[in-house]
């Protein structure tokens, strides 16, 4: 039983992370395209500003392995 609610807290700790950056992606995205439609000089801040939600996966996945690790 303890695997199971393991294995729950990690597919959790990388799941909830994963759909707020899809969601924060699209809304960053959208307004990215519309910014570099009237100010081209700004595409390397643009993407910056999309990578920056990936680290919350990234935390996600780290916290998901020390969860099925430790």
């Amino acid at each position: 039983m303890e695997k199971v609610l393991m294995a729950f807290a990690a597919a959790l700790a990388v799941g909830l992370p994963a759909l707020a950056t899809a969601w924060a992606q699209s809304r960053i995205g959208s307004a990215g395209a519309g910014t570099l439609a009237e100010k081209p000089e700004l595409t390397g801040t643009i993407i910056i500003l999309l990578a920056i939600p990936e680290t919350m996966v990234i935390l996600g996945f780290v916290v998901a392995a020390m969860i099925l690790v430790l």
